[in-house]
């Protein structure tokens, strides 16, 4: 088994067989592009954004995107998209970036678009031709997404206009394809939401790149007086809350996921080297200290993947309540994953903050998961305002 997925967990009731061959095979191909992760960290953001999306469509790992075809005869649920996630955080931040956010703009196409928007789009998001973006976040609405104030004004012909400004947009300056969440004004806040597709080549697009902390394509993107035709809307008009919601519902525990892979890279790193290292007579490793922070790091470890593994089984067998547990899960592994980097940077002494060392890397990496689909104080709110209601349920 791949050193990027823990054999004990996938070998739980919550995975199936082919879950396991598809973390087995997920993982293998990742080892064998060892040489490739190598490169595209030395390459601009924008073209290894372009060349990975490309080679996992080449690769069929994005297949899963195509309703029509089926992965490797592997299943293409939420527990597979966390597992693939797992595996690419930890082998590449880009990799899984690429992935995550080609499956973020083509999931709201597949489960709300009608039969001539999957056609015209996915079979290309699948093979990694046409890439997308999920365009909703705003500056001034930050994580609430009924406070979204882009406008899209209606046109004698059935049309829309759009005008305002998205921020933060992952693949902004690479997509061929924006999935933008506009005000309609049905009605007040959520009620006043509807989805659009509108193609990057629209007149009045302008996009601004924006440099993260971890490179990657990144950028605001502009709405000036942008037609499009009425066959951009996405589902129906004023319901582009629910559109935005039940994808960010869905993706926090992938986020878990690519969390847990991050994690688990910088506790196999930080175990590598306090072996490696000596000191004081012996080994790092001998130390009791250090012991005690690599058992604190496998604890957070094996309790993130559980909770991933627990909200993706909760979702893919239909629960109502899978949305807290993606919350809980993403909250956990990403905070968790936050301490072990931290740890594994502080075992690794002066090499740990050296640029382009592995615990460097995956300082900066995991810092912006906690921000995400939903930000972890946000989060936090929302699952401490259900308690009341889940203690009514119990009959408390």
């Amino acid at each position: 088994m791949n050193s990027s997925h823990d054999p004990e967990i996938l070998g739980l009731p919550f995975y199936e067989d082919g879950h396991r061959r598809l973390a087995h095979q997920i993982g293998v191909w990742c080892d064998i592009y060892g040489d490739l992760w190598e490169t595209v960290r030395r390459t601009h953001p924008d073209e290894a954004g372009r060349r990975l999306v490309q080679l996992l469509g080449e690769e069929g790992w994005l297949s899963g995107l195509d309703p029509d075809k089926t992965p490797h005869d592997l299943p293409a649920d939420l527990r597979a998209v966390c597992l693939a996630r797992e595996a690419l955080a930890y082998a590449e931040d880009l990799a899984d970036f690429a992935y995550s956010i080609q499956s973020l703009s083509a999931t709201p196409i597949a489960r709300f678009g009608d039969k001539e928007q999957q056609a015209r789009y996915l079979p290309r998001m699948a093979a990694g031709t046409l890439i997308g973006a999920f365009a909703v976040s705003e500056m001034e609405a930050g994580s609430n997404v009924a406070a979204v104030g882009l406008t899209a004004r209606r046109t004698g012909d059935g049309g829309h206009v759009l005008t305002g400004r998205k921020a933060w947009i992952a693949h902004a300056t690479i997509a061929d394809l924006f999935v933008v969440i506009a005000r309609t004004g049905e009605g007040p806040g959520p009620l006043g939401l509807s989805a659009f597709l509108v193609p990057a080549d629209t007149p009045g697009i302008h996009v601004e790149p924006v440099d993260a902390i971890a490179p990657r394509s990144f950028g605001h993107v502009r709405f000036e007086d942008c037609p499009v035709p009425d066959d951009a809307l996405l589902g129906r008009r004023g319901r582009g809350f629910v559109v935005a919601m039940d994808l960010l519902e869905r993706f926090r525990m992938t986020v878990g996921a690519a969390a847990v892979g991050f994690a688990r890279r910088a506790a196999d790193t930080a175990l590598s080297h306090t072996r490696g290292r000596e000191a004081y007579g012996g080994t790092l490793f001998d130390l009791q200290l250090v012991k005690a922070q690599l058992a604190d790091m496998d604890i957070r470890l094996n309790a993130a993947s559980l909770l991933v593994a627990r909200a993706a089984w909760e979702a893919d067998r239909g629960s109502r309540g899978f949305a807290r547990h993606s919350g809980i899960a993403k909250v956990y592994a990403t905070e968790a994953a936050q301490e072990i980097v931290d740890a594994a940077v502080q075992l690794s002494g002066a090499a740990g903050v050296v640029r382009g060392g592995t615990a460097e890397r995956l300082y900066r990496q995991i810092r912006s998961l906690r921000i995400y689909e939903g930000a972890t104080d946000v989060l936090r709110l929302a699952l401490a305002d259900g308690l009341d209601m889940r203690r009514a349920d119990r009959g408390g």
